[in-house]
């Protein structure tokens, strides 16, 4: 494989692990994709009800498609089966988004979740990054990452809390966390 065909390749980045910085690694991509005019397209499982700086922001950048498909924290809920359907829902228009080819970078933030609740079958979502064209990256954020998926992904980073503000009572701060 010579070195334009290596640049050309689609890679499969996960960011998962119990730290926190997963969802700002995959930005962190994102920013440097746009400086460099490629087209990004970000699907978020969760995060429904909050509105971020990172959702306010997209909404500013032009060619950026951003789709906040979840209802809220998976956790706080107390209806799992609109949580189910909110992330299939999010899964429909991902799967399109990533075998059209239409897009350069393609992040999936907390997608793990869904996988991990068994709302999404994990071997059909490695048979779908599969068929990708080859100029699609896609970037994978959340907890509990399948190993499956670990061992199919190019680049895989695992956050590890070591220390974190909520656990001494600081709750989440506007332009770190949101």
């Amino acid at each position: 494989m010579n070195s334009d065909s290596k640049r050309t390749k689609g890679l499969v980045i996960v960011h998962t692990g119990n730290g926190k910085g997963k969802t700002t690694a995959a930005l962190g991509i994102l920013f440097r994709a746009l400086g460099r005019g490629l087209k990004c397209g970000v699907v978020q499982f969760l995060k429904g009800k909050w509105e971020t700086g990172e959702r306010m922001f997209a909404r500013t950048i032009p060619g950026l498609d951003f789709h906040v498909m979840g209802s809220g924290f998976t956790w706080d809920s107390d209806d799992l089966d609109k949580d189910k359907a909110a992330a299939q829902s999010a899964w429909s228009v991902s799967r399109r988004m990533i075998l059209k080819g239409n897009y350069n970078i393609i992040i999936l933030d907390e997608i793990t979740f869904a996988f991990h609740y068994g709302w999404l079958n994990t071997e059909d979502f490695i048979r779908i990054l599969a068929k990708r064209p080859k100029n699609v990256h896609v970037v994978i954020t959340g907890r509990n990452c399948p190993e499956t998926l670990m061992n199919y992904a190019d680049l895989v980073s695992v956050t590890e809390a070591k220390k974190h503000p909520y656990r001494d009572g600081i709750p989440a701060q506007l332009g770190i966390d949101f």
